[in-house]
């Protein structure tokens, strides 16, 4: 039932303001409504393109142009339906998302923001140039609109009509952000590398963004095409573009009401100053400036302020875990889990790896340790996909890893922390465990849109086993805690628990007990030796020499990217080489202490 309340009360407010806008004759104040869910639908998908995905888009007037003109084309020069016309627009707007997107993959920040502004400039130049095709300044006429029982919709209609498809976008949009596919979006605005290294296809969900936000400024396009039933160039300029944005910095990005404060605002501005352009041009930049600076969460977010809404952490001592929680990680079994043959990696004249060969056997702990500069983080990017080997092979069960990038080696079980946290700061410490198991969700985005059964199971599951799994590590106090508000110590242990999430066989440990005092790293080994327990393979860079003998099964030593040692601790402890690479020869360590 709680689930239903939301629901229930966007469709009480709408059919709320569906009865004022009935009570309305007034063309003008008509107008004005409309023109208001117009801007929300833009609003909308562009905040989470910007708020969710963080990916900057200055060109949405060409993608609102994309779903006027495809209507307009469609029903002033075809008998097709009106009604499958508005479908058609918001699909060829779609597929505008996602050419826009096929530079994402390359470009970032500005660059990314200057692509997209190169695309609403092509498309402005199109429609006004291309005067055979798309009418330029005179424009298309006879653009056929919607119609209800074969009568053209009436002012309160189109009215009424853009109410249901604003109120239908939100909820839709809710469902998309508030499970799977909005975390793995926010992800990717922290950090695109621990995003893919928890199963989060970086692409796609980048792609999902930008085709989320043309296809809802394409309807807003087709909409006001459809109702005006014309459209020339002049509708389709670059002050557009920067409404739409300011509709959302304006509002609140990444808040879910943001676009609809922002819309209403904006809009009675807008017809506020229409009889004044020089006036209303400067008042935009005017408040485009003061959300930046001044105001960078939007009104939402000082509303929030106000509100007390906002989340602090709790210094409080960790929660020891009950006993009754069981966590398997992975199948028991014998044999070779990772097997690396002849691996070498170089930057010009460094070689942090030179033809290394090692094995992992199931169940161990095993420890990769080494000097400053060996290549033991450059290793561990190998193996997880990060950087690419130049030569050599690496097999994780059974199964070749070359080529693969860092989503799949996740899927196929391989978890990893980083020796520089990279935890989603913004986000909660439970909503970081819960990223970790996004690999192994199976609701894709048209599920996770439309809440279907599948998403809500897949999301109560998912919410279990992260709870679960920091009641094991201490830490179910803290889960509705910012995770970058937490004490250093705690983070990395957060982080653990999210490579933990993605049910790895092999874990990999990147300096784990780096910044740690003496006892949260004697607390991080007794952790590491109940996860081991469990059934899960480890291999740990790290620099604690004791922390590495007290729970390591195996040791390989890597000296200047070549390995020199492996063995028990003891044996490793004992060769002579590992002995010189820590501490130099011996007629070096006595010209030491003779100066």
């Amino acid at each position: 039932m709680k689930s239903l309340r939301h629901p229930a009360g966007v469709v009480g407010f709408s059919l709320l303001l569906c009865a004022v806008v009935g009570a309305l004759s007034n063309d003008y104040y008509l107008r004005i409504a409309f023109m208001m869910c117009v801007y929300y639908l833009c609003a909308a998908g562009m905040n989470v393109l910007v708020g969710y995905a963080g990916q900057k888009s200055l060109g949405q007037a060409g993608l609102f142009a994309a779903g006027a003109y495809a209507v307009a084309l469609l029903t002033s020069k075809t008998d097709m339906s009106p009604w499958l016309a508005l479908v058609l627009a918001a699909a060829v707007s779609g597929v505008c998302g996602v050419l826009i997107a096929l530079p994402s993959l390359r470009v970032k920040g500005p660059y990314l923001a200057m692509v997209t502004l190169a695309f609403g400039i092509v498309v402005e130049k199109l429609v006004t140039e291309w005067t055979d095709v798309f009418g330029g300044a005179q424009g298309l006429f006879g653009i056929r609109p919607l119609t209800w029982q074969g009568v053209p919709l009436n002012s309160q209609q189109w009215v009424w009509l853009a109410i249901v498809l604003s109120a239908s976008t939100h909820l839709l949009l809710r469902n998309l952000v508030n499970g799977r596919i909005g975390r793995a979006m926010l992800s990717l605005q922290a950090d695109e590398i621990a995003s893919s290294s928890v199963g989060v296809r970086v692409y796609r969900a980048k792609v999902m963004a930008f085709v989320v936000a043309a296809v809802t400024c394409g309807i807003a396009g087709a909409l006001v095409a459809q109702q005006n039933q014309y459209i020339n160039s002049d509708f389709i300029t670059f002050h557009l573009s920067i409404f739409i944005l300011l509709l959302v910095l304006f509002g609140g990005v990444g808040s879910i009401y943001g676009p609809l404060v922002g819309a209403v605002l904006l809009t009675v501005i807008d017809a506020a100053l229409s009889g004044w352009p020089s006036v209303q041009h400067f008042v935009y930049g005017a408040l485009l400036l003061f959300a930046l600076f001044v105001m960078p969460g939007g009104v939402m977010g000082v509303l929030n302020q106000w509100s007390g809404r906002r989340r602090t952490a709790v210094a409080t001592a960790p929660v020891q875990p009950s006993a009754d929680v069981k966590l398997m990680f992975a199948q028991g079994g014998t044999g070779d889990l990772l097997t690396v043959q002849g691996v070498s990696k170089s930057y010009g004249g460094v070689k942090p790896a030179q033809d290394v060969s090692f094995k992992l056997q199931r169940g161990h702990v095993h420890a990769l340790i080494g000097p400053n500069g060996a290549g033991k983080s450059t290793m561990i990017n190998m193996l997880t996909g990060i950087v690419p080997p130049d030569a050599g092979s690496i097999r994780f069960a059974g199964r070749e890893l070359g080529g693969l990038p860092a989503h799949e080696i996740c899927m196929l079980g391989m978890g990893r922390t980083f020796q520089n946290l990279r935890l989603f700061g913004e986000l909660s410490v439970l909503d970081n465990v819960k990223l970790g198991r996004h690999s192994r969700m199976r609701n894709g985005f048209l599920s996770s849109l439309v809440a279907l059964p599948l998403a809500r199971s897949e999301e109560r599951a998912a919410s279990e086993r992260a709870r679960a799994l920091l009641q094991m590590v201490g830490l179910s106090h803290l889960a509705d805690t910012p995770a970058g508000s937490l004490p250093y110590g705690l983070q990395r242990r957060v982080e653990l628990t999210r490579a933990l999430a993605t049910d790895p066989q092999l874990l990999l440990l990147d300096e784990p007990a780096a910044g740690l005092n003496p006892h949260e790293t004697a607390e991080l080994g007794d952790l590491l030796l109940r996860i081991s327990r469990m059934g899960l393979t480890i291999l740990m860079v790290e620099h604690h020499m004791d922390l590495v003998m007290r729970i390591s099964d195996h040791v390989i030593v890597l000296d200047y990217g070549i390995k020199i040692a492996e063995g028990t601790p003891a044996e490793v402890q004992a060769n002579p080489r590992v002995v010189e690479a820590y501490l130099g020869s011996e007629a070096e360590a006595e010209a030491s202490v003779a100066a």
